[in-house]
């Protein structure tokens, strides 16, 4: 039997005393208290900076030997988990199986809303055995700390001997296991809506916890995006851009050395900065898994 979950008590539900005139409030005060409101979110966020470096660590790690990173969550926690892993191919040209995410009700619950799917442990299990597998990192993300779909995915992922993260708003979660990322965000302005300052959190955090590994697997170059795909007229402007700023060339020199280097940025850069062929530019990026300052060094 699942255990009894007090809901009441659960910090993501309790009242906020600041809100409590929220329906009477003028327009302007009313966005002049979410905006205080979202302030504090900034500061739990930086709590939590040592268990988000941690868990960085961890997913370096795992990516390194061939693992895959799984963002799993119901409702709003599953849709910016859906939403990360859909932000890591083109901005770090990472394979689509690499960054995955398991919403729960499936595809269908990212565009509306199905409530009840976040208590069906049954389709976690099912989620989780089709998605993960050993040597995994698998990522819950649960604003209350006690969603049944991502408890029984975090303990499934652990069974198939993935490593278990979760990112939660409650600070003591009783969801076991893994490495805990807690944002204490405090109650929202309207009540239970954790969409809003948890939501934002959340947001924050996954933010870092991708940039955070993709910097340590050597997917940027300093602070430049040297990974994107330029599969649009503003991309393909942006890769000319970082070829120029990172060999000094010229505007048609860049498009022509993106050209040769089939849309990859770092091939071309270490192309022209090395003057190397395609081949022998992918082989050297190869050895150093992608790491464009290595290849160059």
């Amino acid at each position: 039997m699942p255990r009894a979950v007090p809901y009441a008590r659960l910090p993501t539900e309790q009242p906020n005393p600041r809100s409590r005139a929220l329906d009477r409030l003028a327009i302007p005060a009313l966005l002049r208290l979410m905006n205080r409101e979202d302030a504090g979110v900034i500061r739990a966020v930086h709590r939590a900076v040592p268990q988000l470096a941690r868990a960085i660590r961890l997913v370096t790690t795992h990516l390194r030997r061939g693992g895959r990173l799984i963002f799993i969550g119901a409702g709003t926690s599953g849709r910016l988990g859906v939403l990360e892993a859909a932000e890591c191919p083109p901005t770090f040209s990472t394979s689509p199986s690499r960054v995955q995410a398991v919403m729960a009700g499936g595809r269908g619950a990212v565009f509306r809303s199905r409530e009840g799917a976040e208590d069906d442990r049954l389709a976690a299990r099912r989620a989780v055995r089709r998605a993960i597998r050993a040597g995994d990192v698998a990522v819950g993300i649960a604003a209350s700390g006690v969603t049944p779909f991502v408890e029984e995915a975090l303990r499934t992922a652990r069974r198939a001997g993935a490593r278990t993260i979760l990112i939660t708003c409650h600070p003591r979660p009783p969801i076991a296991g893994g490495l805990r990322i807690v944002l204490r965000v405090g109650p929202e302005i309207l009540a239970g809506s954790t969409r809003l300052k948890a939501g934002t959190a959340t947001k924050l955090a996954l933010n870092m916890l991708t940039l955070g590994t993709m910097a340590q697997l050597g997917k940027t170059h300093g602070h430049l995006m040297v990974e994107v795909r330029p599969t649009s007229r503003k991309l393909r402007a942006r890769a000319t851009r970082l070829i120029r700023t990172l060999t000094g060339c010229s505007p048609r020199a860049a498009s022509a050395a993106l050209r040769a280097a089939h849309g990859r940025v770092t091939v071309a850069v270490l192309m022209s900065r090395r003057h190397l062929g395609y081949a022998e530019a992918v082989r050297r990026l190869a050895r150093v898994n992608g790491s464009l300052r290595r290849a160059l060094a």
